[in-house]
């Protein structure tokens, strides 16, 4: 069953007390894995998965402006993986794709939010690549919340694409193969990856009780704190996302120390 929201009074104070005690410091880059939003559909007898994916997408707004509210600067949305559009059901996924055109369009129209497709634009459907390609670029001098939207992602497919490109602009300036050996170094691969340019998420949430990676900024989550919630996606509350911050503010980061 879905939970209760916790719309009233009690609540609304218990929120309210919990936001005066956020920690002075919060996490630069927030990452998010919302799962469950099928499972979501299915529990309340819905028909198909479109109206849990479609809740989804509304509750990563409400989200964002969560994070916005607190001072995060950048958030990364994993919406749709490469997975996702080899294995997902046709119907199941034009109505996804719909909804994730939808919700970017959505987030460029919120006041100086940055909003950043990462991923795969030749393998996403023609109308949908435009979309986001076209909401990237109106927003690109936008100086606000950072969004990403990793959208036809996968994060080994990131990796091999940063080390192309890493190799095609090394052949280009005439280098030999082995002075790319002795050159090469993370640093380097991170500059090319799709956030390059960008802080690493310090903090990676996912819902639904799912404790996976499922594919996700690899690369960029080497040194993440995770966060995992029992909520499906839907049903995240914000009390869920502020505990989630607390929890973060605990932690003794070691960074591979």
């Amino acid at each position: 069953m879905r939970r209760n929201e916790g719309r009233g009074p009690l609540y609304r104070l218990y929120i309210s007390r919990l936001r005066r005690r956020m920690p002075a410091t919060v996490p630069h880059h927030v990452a998010m894995m919302i799962d469950g939003n099928r499972r979501w559909a299915r529990q309340l007898g819905f028909d198909s998965a479109a109206h849990g994916h479609r809740a989804g997408a509304a509750k990563m707004h409400e989200f964002l402006r969560w994070c916005d509210d607190l001072g995060i600067q950048v958030v990364s949305l994993y919406l749709l993986s490469n997975d996702n559009l080899r294995k997902r059901d046709s119907r199941e996924l034009d109505d996804l794709i719909d909804i994730i055109a939808e919700l970017a369009r959505e987030l460029s129209h919120e006041p100086d939010w940055r909003v950043q497709h990462v991923g795969r634009s030749d393998d996403l459907p023609p109308a949908l690549a435009e979309v986001l390609h076209e909401v990237t670029a109106r927003t690109r001098s936008h100086t606000g919340l950072h969004v990403n939207l990793a959208v036809g992602y996968g994060g080994r497919s990131e990796i091999v694409d940063a080390v192309r490109s890493i190799i095609a602009k090394h052949d280009e300036q005439g280098g030999s193969l082995e002075e790319l050996a002795a050159s090469l170094t993370p640093e380097q691969i991170g500059e090319h990856l799709y956030t390059g340019g960008q802080a690493d998420p310090d903090l990676v949430i996912r819902t639904s009780g799912e404790q996976r990676l499922s594919d996700f900024l690899l690369w960029q989550s080497a040194h993440s704190e995770f966060y995992f919630v029992e909520a499906l996606g839907p049903d995240l509350r914000e009390v869920d996302f502020l505990r989630a911050i607390r929890d973060f503010a605990t932690r003794d980061r070691r960074f591979g120390q």
